[in-house]
Protein backbone atom coordinates (compact mmCIF):
# COMPACT_ATOMS: atom_id res chain seq x y z
CA UNK A 1 0.00 0.00 0.00
CA UNK A 2 1.04 3.33 -0.97
CA UNK A 3 2.31 5.42 1.90
CA UNK A 4 -0.27 8.57 2.57
CA UNK A 5 1.82 10.55 5.18
CA UNK A 6 5.11 11.68 4.25
CA UNK A 7 7.39 14.59 3.16
CA UNK A 8 8.62 14.95 -0.50
CA UNK A 9 11.31 16.89 -1.93
CA UNK A 10 11.96 18.22 -5.70
CA UNK A 11 14.74 21.45 -6.60
CA UNK A 12 14.87 23.31 -9.82
CA UNK A 13 17.80 25.21 -11.14
CA UNK A 14 17.49 28.40 -13.03
CA UNK A 15 18.41 29.30 -16.78
CA UNK A 16 21.88 30.68 -15.52
CA UNK A 17 22.80 27.42 -13.94
CA UNK A 18 25.73 26.05 -16.02
CA UNK A 19 23.87 23.00 -17.10
CA UNK A 20 20.68 24.94 -18.33
CA UNK A 21 23.12 27.33 -19.99
CA UNK A 22 24.24 23.99 -21.79
CA UNK A 23 21.13 23.18 -22.45
CA UNK A 24 19.28 26.01 -23.89
CA UNK A 25 22.46 26.69 -26.39
CA UNK A 26 21.99 22.81 -27.50
CA UNK A 27 18.04 23.90 -27.97
CA UNK A 28 19.08 26.92 -29.84
CA UNK A 29 20.64 24.67 -32.24
CA UNK A 30 18.01 22.55 -32.25
CA UNK A 31 15.72 25.55 -33.68
CA UNK A 32 18.06 26.85 -36.07
CA UNK A 33 18.58 23.79 -37.81
CA UNK A 34 14.46 22.97 -37.83
CA UNK A 35 13.91 27.19 -38.95
CA UNK A 36 15.65 26.04 -42.08
CA UNK A 37 14.54 22.22 -42.46
CA UNK A 38 11.71 20.93 -40.82
CA UNK A 39 13.23 17.57 -41.37
CA UNK A 40 17.02 18.04 -40.32
CA UNK A 41 18.60 15.83 -37.84
CA UNK A 42 20.15 17.32 -34.94
CA UNK A 43 22.28 15.68 -31.52
CA UNK A 44 24.24 18.58 -30.33
CA UNK A 45 25.79 18.82 -27.29
CA UNK A 46 27.52 21.70 -25.35
CA UNK A 47 30.20 22.34 -22.67
CA UNK A 48 30.30 25.63 -20.69
CA UNK A 49 33.41 26.56 -18.47
CA UNK A 50 35.17 29.30 -17.90
CA UNK A 51 34.78 31.65 -20.83
CA UNK A 52 34.97 28.67 -22.90
CA UNK A 53 31.84 27.00 -25.06
CA UNK A 54 32.21 24.02 -26.62
CA UNK A 55 29.36 22.53 -29.25
CA UNK A 56 30.06 19.08 -30.39
CA UNK A 57 27.41 16.51 -31.76
CA UNK A 58 26.02 15.40 -35.09
CA UNK A 59 23.98 17.31 -37.56
CA UNK A 60 22.34 16.46 -41.11
CA UNK A 61 20.57 19.36 -42.65
CA UNK A 62 21.58 22.93 -43.82
CA UNK A 63 25.47 23.51 -44.26
CA UNK A 64 27.32 26.46 -43.79
CA UNK A 65 25.99 27.65 -40.72
CA UNK A 66 28.71 27.59 -38.11
CA UNK A 67 28.75 31.24 -37.72
CA UNK A 68 24.91 30.86 -36.87
CA UNK A 69 25.74 28.30 -34.11
CA UNK A 70 28.55 30.54 -32.97
CA UNK A 71 25.78 33.28 -32.92
CA UNK A 72 23.36 31.00 -31.18
CA UNK A 73 25.67 30.50 -28.54
CA UNK A 74 25.99 33.86 -27.58
CA UNK A 75 22.62 35.56 -28.03
CA UNK A 76 21.61 32.61 -25.64
CA UNK A 77 24.17 33.57 -22.79
CA UNK A 78 23.44 37.67 -23.65
CA UNK A 79 19.48 36.37 -22.86
CA UNK A 80 20.60 34.67 -19.75
CA UNK A 81 22.44 37.55 -18.35
CA UNK A 82 26.18 36.67 -18.26
CA UNK A 83 28.65 39.83 -18.77
CA UNK A 84 31.17 38.53 -16.29
CA UNK A 85 34.71 38.73 -16.53
CA UNK A 86 35.05 35.02 -16.05
CA UNK A 87 31.80 34.16 -18.29
CA UNK A 88 30.75 36.74 -21.18
CA UNK A 89 28.50 36.43 -24.12
CA UNK A 90 31.16 38.55 -26.31
CA UNK A 91 34.25 37.22 -24.99
CA UNK A 92 33.51 34.32 -24.52
CA UNK A 93 35.90 31.58 -26.85
CA UNK A 94 32.92 29.07 -29.08
CA UNK A 95 33.96 26.13 -30.52
CA UNK A 96 31.93 23.62 -32.77
CA UNK A 97 32.65 20.65 -33.50
CA UNK A 98 29.07 19.39 -35.18
CA UNK A 99 29.64 17.04 -37.77
CA UNK A 100 27.42 14.54 -40.45
CA UNK A 101 25.23 12.29 -38.95
CA UNK A 102 26.04 8.73 -39.14
CA UNK A 103 25.06 6.81 -42.12
CA UNK A 104 24.41 3.83 -40.21
CA UNK A 105 22.07 5.60 -37.82
CA UNK A 106 20.48 7.00 -40.45
CA UNK A 107 19.73 4.22 -42.84
CA UNK A 108 18.30 2.53 -39.52
CA UNK A 109 15.86 5.54 -38.85
CA UNK A 110 14.91 6.73 -42.70
CA UNK A 111 11.52 5.69 -44.22
CA UNK A 112 12.49 3.78 -47.01
CA UNK A 113 10.45 1.78 -49.23
CA UNK A 114 7.25 -0.14 -47.74
CA UNK A 115 9.54 0.69 -44.26
CA UNK A 116 8.36 3.50 -42.17
CA UNK A 117 10.41 5.76 -40.27
CA UNK A 118 12.18 4.38 -37.31
CA UNK A 119 12.83 5.08 -33.53
CA UNK A 120 16.20 7.11 -33.22
CA UNK A 121 17.40 5.30 -30.51
CA UNK A 122 16.12 2.49 -28.42
CA UNK A 123 14.85 2.86 -25.04
CA UNK A 124 12.29 3.54 -22.16
CA UNK A 125 9.97 6.84 -22.00
CA UNK A 126 7.56 8.13 -19.43
CA UNK A 127 4.81 10.46 -18.71
CA UNK A 128 2.93 11.53 -15.53
CA UNK A 129 0.55 13.84 -14.68
CA UNK A 130 -1.70 14.12 -11.11
CA UNK A 131 -4.24 16.55 -9.80
CA UNK A 132 -2.08 18.72 -7.18
CA UNK A 133 -1.51 21.66 -9.19
CA UNK A 134 -3.65 22.99 -11.58
CA UNK A 135 -1.02 22.04 -14.42
CA UNK A 136 -1.52 18.63 -13.35
CA UNK A 137 2.23 18.53 -12.00
CA UNK A 138 3.68 17.18 -8.95
CA UNK A 139 3.78 20.33 -6.29
CA UNK A 140 7.64 20.54 -4.84
CA UNK A 141 8.32 20.59 -8.76
CA UNK A 142 6.05 23.04 -9.51
CA UNK A 143 6.75 25.41 -6.96
CA UNK A 144 10.48 24.91 -7.00
CA UNK A 145 10.11 26.03 -10.63
CA UNK A 146 7.96 29.08 -9.91
CA UNK A 147 10.31 30.75 -7.18
CA UNK A 148 13.24 30.51 -9.82
CA UNK A 149 11.31 31.87 -12.35
CA UNK A 150 10.22 34.48 -10.44
CA UNK A 151 13.58 35.85 -9.08
CA UNK A 152 14.89 35.74 -13.42
CA UNK A 153 11.77 37.80 -13.90
CA UNK A 154 12.82 40.24 -11.38
CA UNK A 155 16.28 40.32 -12.65
CA UNK A 156 15.53 40.73 -16.31
CA UNK A 157 13.18 43.48 -14.80
CA UNK A 158 16.51 45.45 -13.11
CA UNK A 159 16.93 43.65 -9.76
CA UNK A 160 20.67 43.85 -10.06
CA UNK A 161 21.37 41.99 -6.65
CA UNK A 162 20.82 39.12 -8.23
CA UNK A 163 22.91 36.26 -10.52
CA UNK A 164 21.82 34.61 -13.33
CA UNK A 165 23.01 31.58 -11.01
CA UNK A 166 20.18 29.78 -8.36
CA UNK A 167 18.85 27.04 -7.47
CA UNK A 168 15.75 26.53 -4.98
CA UNK A 169 14.37 23.32 -3.29
CA UNK A 170 10.80 22.63 -1.66
CA UNK A 171 10.13 20.19 0.73
CA UNK A 172 6.46 19.54 0.81
CA UNK A 173 4.36 17.49 3.62
CA UNK A 174 1.80 15.54 2.35
CA UNK A 175 -1.20 14.78 4.33
CA UNK A 176 -3.55 11.80 2.94
CA UNK A 177 -1.92 12.06 -0.32
CA UNK A 178 -2.08 15.23 -0.45
CA UNK A 179 0.19 18.42 -0.03
CA UNK A 180 -0.32 20.63 2.60
CA UNK A 181 2.31 22.71 3.59
CA UNK A 182 6.63 23.39 2.88
CA UNK A 183 8.31 22.09 5.74
CA UNK A 184 11.39 23.37 4.38
CA UNK A 185 12.78 25.68 1.41
CA UNK A 186 15.99 26.20 0.30
CA UNK A 187 17.29 28.94 -2.17
CA UNK A 188 20.72 29.46 -3.57
CA UNK A 189 20.73 32.40 -6.16
CA UNK A 190 24.27 33.92 -7.03
CA UNK A 191 24.47 37.74 -5.84
CA UNK A 192 26.06 41.33 -6.40
CA UNK A 193 29.37 41.42 -4.43
CA UNK A 194 29.02 43.48 -0.86
CA UNK A 195 25.54 41.73 0.04
CA UNK A 196 25.32 39.37 3.13
CA UNK A 197 23.70 36.42 3.22
CA UNK A 198 21.01 38.25 5.56
CA UNK A 199 20.38 40.73 2.77
CA UNK A 200 19.80 38.51 -0.10
CA UNK A 201 17.06 36.37 2.07
CA UNK A 202 15.14 39.41 2.35
CA UNK A 203 15.66 39.62 -1.38
CA UNK A 204 14.18 35.88 -1.90
CA UNK A 205 11.55 35.83 0.87
CA UNK A 206 8.91 38.09 -1.03
CA UNK A 207 9.54 35.48 -4.12
CA UNK A 208 8.94 32.69 -2.11
CA UNK A 209 5.67 33.65 -0.24
CA UNK A 210 4.19 34.54 -3.59
CA UNK A 211 4.68 31.52 -5.05
CA UNK A 212 3.67 29.12 -2.07
CA UNK A 213 -0.32 29.12 -1.43
CA UNK A 214 -1.10 31.19 1.38
CA UNK A 215 -0.25 29.86 4.97
CA UNK A 216 1.95 27.05 3.31
CA UNK A 217 5.44 28.73 4.26
CA UNK A 218 7.86 26.72 6.36
CA UNK A 219 9.46 28.16 9.42
CA UNK A 220 12.42 30.43 9.76
CA UNK A 221 14.77 27.87 11.25
CA UNK A 222 13.68 25.92 7.78
CA UNK A 223 13.79 28.70 5.24
CA UNK A 224 17.74 28.43 3.77
CA UNK A 225 18.93 31.11 1.86
CA UNK A 226 22.37 30.64 0.30
CA UNK A 227 23.96 28.40 2.88
CA UNK A 228 26.96 28.47 2.37
CA UNK A 229 27.15 32.26 2.95
CA UNK A 230 28.83 33.60 -0.04
CA UNK A 231 27.73 33.34 -4.22
CA UNK A 232 29.20 35.70 -6.35
CA UNK A 233 31.10 33.31 -8.60
CA UNK A 234 28.36 31.38 -10.23
CA UNK A 235 27.76 29.93 -13.66
CA UNK A 236 30.04 28.36 -16.32
CA UNK A 237 33.41 30.36 -14.72
CA UNK A 238 32.21 28.23 -10.78
CA UNK A 239 31.29 24.98 -11.97
CA UNK A 240 31.32 23.85 -15.37
CA UNK A 241 28.11 22.91 -17.19
CA UNK A 242 27.24 19.84 -19.85
CA UNK A 243 23.92 19.46 -21.88
CA UNK A 244 21.64 17.07 -20.60
CA UNK A 245 22.51 16.55 -16.73
CA UNK A 246 19.21 18.02 -15.46
CA UNK A 247 17.05 15.26 -15.81
CA UNK A 248 14.46 14.57 -13.10
CA UNK A 249 14.50 19.10 -12.78
CA UNK A 250 13.16 18.83 -16.67
CA UNK A 251 10.38 16.62 -15.49
CA UNK A 252 8.38 15.34 -12.39
CA UNK A 253 11.19 16.39 -9.80
CA UNK A 254 11.15 12.98 -8.83
CA UNK A 255 7.79 12.63 -8.18
CA UNK A 256 7.84 9.85 -11.29
CA UNK A 257 9.68 7.10 -13.18
CA UNK A 258 12.26 8.55 -15.56
CA UNK A 259 13.76 6.53 -17.94
CA UNK A 260 17.39 8.33 -18.38
CA UNK A 261 17.46 10.03 -21.69
CA UNK A 262 17.57 13.76 -21.57
CA UNK A 263 15.59 16.19 -23.90
CA UNK A 264 17.60 19.24 -25.05
CA UNK A 265 20.01 19.25 -28.19
CA UNK A 266 17.94 16.52 -29.99
CA UNK A 267 15.59 16.89 -32.75
CA UNK A 268 11.96 14.99 -32.73
CA UNK A 269 12.99 12.04 -34.92
CA UNK A 270 14.41 11.60 -31.38
CA UNK A 271 11.92 9.36 -29.32
CA UNK A 272 13.99 10.47 -26.15
CA UNK A 273 12.35 13.47 -26.54
CA UNK A 274 9.33 13.33 -28.48
CA UNK A 275 7.78 10.19 -26.75
CA UNK A 276 8.53 11.40 -23.17
CA UNK A 277 6.22 14.48 -24.90
CA UNK A 278 3.83 12.15 -26.23
CA UNK A 279 3.36 10.44 -22.48
CA UNK A 280 3.18 13.37 -20.65
CA UNK A 281 0.21 14.62 -23.29
CA UNK A 282 -1.66 10.85 -23.23
CA UNK A 283 -1.58 11.36 -19.32
CA UNK A 284 -2.54 14.49 -18.59
CA UNK A 285 -5.34 13.99 -20.78
CA UNK A 286 -6.27 11.10 -18.66
CA UNK A 287 -6.20 13.18 -15.64
CA UNK A 288 -7.84 16.11 -17.43
CA UNK A 289 -10.55 14.23 -18.29
CA UNK A 290 -11.06 12.68 -14.98
CA UNK A 291 -10.66 9.05 -15.54
CA UNK A 292 -7.85 8.81 -12.77
CA UNK A 293 -6.42 11.16 -10.34
CA UNK A 294 -2.96 10.00 -11.22
CA UNK A 295 -1.20 8.25 -13.91
CA UNK A 296 2.28 6.95 -15.28
CA UNK A 297 2.56 6.17 -19.07
CA UNK A 298 5.51 4.25 -20.05
CA UNK A 299 6.47 3.48 -23.83
CA UNK A 300 9.40 1.60 -25.05
CA UNK A 301 11.07 1.60 -28.83
CA UNK A 302 13.71 -0.13 -30.68
CA UNK A 303 16.38 2.05 -32.56
CA UNK A 304 14.89 1.35 -36.09
CA UNK A 305 11.64 0.71 -35.64
CA UNK A 306 8.67 2.45 -36.27
CA UNK A 307 6.11 1.26 -33.77
CA UNK A 308 6.42 0.83 -29.86
CA UNK A 309 7.38 -2.10 -27.93
CA UNK A 310 4.75 -1.18 -24.90
CA UNK A 311 2.71 1.15 -23.60
CA UNK A 312 1.79 0.21 -19.85
CA UNK A 313 0.01 2.44 -17.87
CA UNK A 314 -0.69 2.86 -14.40
CA UNK A 315 -3.19 4.66 -12.20
CA UNK A 316 -1.96 4.17 -8.88
CA UNK A 317 -5.22 2.93 -7.95
CA UNK A 318 -6.74 6.02 -8.71
CA UNK A 319 -8.36 4.73 -11.95
CA UNK A 320 -12.39 5.12 -12.73
CA UNK A 321 -11.62 2.91 -16.05
CA UNK A 322 -10.12 -0.47 -17.10
CA UNK A 323 -6.15 0.35 -17.43
CA UNK A 324 -6.01 -2.40 -20.76
CA UNK A 325 -9.24 -0.96 -21.87
CA UNK A 326 -7.76 2.64 -21.54
CA UNK A 327 -4.11 1.23 -23.12
CA UNK A 328 -6.57 0.39 -26.17
CA UNK A 329 -8.65 3.47 -26.32
CA UNK A 330 -5.03 5.68 -26.18
CA UNK A 331 -3.42 3.70 -28.93
CA UNK A 332 -6.63 4.84 -30.92
CA UNK A 333 -6.42 8.51 -30.34
CA UNK A 334 -2.91 8.73 -31.63
CA UNK A 335 -0.81 7.03 -33.60
CA UNK A 336 2.74 6.72 -31.52
CA UNK A 337 4.86 5.93 -34.22
CA UNK A 338 8.07 8.95 -34.44
CA UNK A 339 6.47 10.06 -37.27
CA UNK A 340 3.35 9.71 -35.56
CA UNK A 341 3.79 11.67 -32.48
CA UNK A 342 5.87 14.27 -34.60
CA UNK A 343 2.76 14.81 -36.48
CA UNK A 344 0.23 14.64 -33.95
CA UNK A 345 2.03 17.03 -31.62
CA UNK A 346 3.46 19.44 -34.53
CA UNK A 347 7.29 18.87 -33.49
CA UNK A 348 8.78 19.69 -36.76
CA UNK A 349 8.79 23.03 -35.49
CA UNK A 350 11.78 25.69 -33.86
CA UNK A 351 9.90 25.43 -30.46
CA UNK A 352 12.48 23.87 -28.38
CA UNK A 353 14.83 26.92 -26.97
CA UNK A 354 11.79 28.15 -24.48
CA UNK A 355 11.95 24.36 -23.15
CA UNK A 356 15.39 24.27 -21.81
CA UNK A 357 14.74 26.28 -18.85
CA UNK A 358 12.10 26.06 -15.77
CA UNK A 359 10.96 22.59 -16.64
CA UNK A 360 9.70 20.81 -20.15
CA UNK A 361 6.00 20.06 -18.68
CA UNK A 362 3.13 22.42 -16.98
CA UNK A 363 3.65 25.16 -19.04
CA UNK A 364 1.14 26.81 -21.19
CA UNK A 365 1.16 25.97 -24.91
CA UNK A 366 2.07 28.51 -27.00
CA UNK A 367 0.02 30.02 -30.09
CA UNK A 368 2.93 29.05 -32.49
CA UNK A 369 2.73 25.24 -31.30
CA UNK A 370 5.18 25.08 -28.34
CA UNK A 371 4.52 23.18 -25.58
CA UNK A 372 1.71 21.32 -27.60
CA UNK A 373 1.98 18.12 -25.74
CA UNK A 374 0.69 20.11 -22.82
CA UNK A 375 -2.77 20.63 -25.13
CA UNK A 376 -6.32 19.08 -22.80
CA UNK A 377 -7.70 18.43 -26.35
CA UNK A 378 -7.93 14.45 -26.18
CA UNK A 379 -10.29 15.02 -22.96
CA UNK A 380 -14.12 14.63 -24.93
CA UNK A 381 -13.05 11.78 -26.91
CA UNK A 382 -11.64 10.29 -23.96
CA UNK A 383 -14.86 10.63 -22.18
CA UNK A 384 -16.92 9.63 -24.76
CA UNK A 385 -14.94 6.52 -25.13
CA UNK A 386 -15.88 5.34 -21.58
Amino acid sequence: MAQSNYIFTSESVSEGHPDKVCDQISDGVVDLFLAQDPYARVACETLATTNRIVIAGEVRGPEGLLKEIEGVARDTVKAIGYEQDGFHWKTAEVQCYLHAQSADIAVGVDAAGNKDEGAGDQGIMFGYACRETDDLMPAPIHYSHRILKSLADARHGGVKELGPDAKSQVSLQYIDGKPVRATSVVVSTQHADGLDQEAVREIVRPHVLKVLPEGWMCDEAHFYVNPTGRFVIGGPDGDAGLTGRKIIVDTYGGAAPHGGGAFSGKDPTKVDRSAAYAARYLAKNVVGAGLADRCTIQLSYAIGVSHPLSVYIDTAGTGRVDEEKLSDVLRQLMNLSPRGIREHLKLNRPIYARTAAYGHFGRTPDADGGFSWEKLDLVDELKRAF
